[in-house]
């Protein structure tokens, strides 16, 4: 795993979350609207552009984050 390039690795987990928050998105908010679940918090004033903006980093962070497991989790174990 040394010789591949830091910045591969990070392509390789950052890539692939990038594509499956952008389907998690759409998937997402073709079922819900945005105003339902901002109706009754604080960010009432937030608009629908920002409400998908907020959801698409979220589903971001919880791809990247499965694909960052992922990626650890397929090293070998040390002896």
């Amino acid at each position: 795993m040394d010789d591949i390039p830091r910045i591969q690795r990070m392509i390789a987990v950052l890539w692939p979350s990038f594509i499956m928050a952008g389907v998690a998105t759409i998937l997402f908010f073709t079922a819900f609207d945005p105003r339902d679940f901002l109706i009754t918090t604080r960010f009432a004033e937030l608009s629908r552009l920002g409400a998908y903006s907020i959801g698409f980093f979220l589903f971001w962070l919880l791809t990247a984050s499965s694909c960052l497991l992922t990626c650890y989790f397929q090293r070998p174990c040390q002896d």
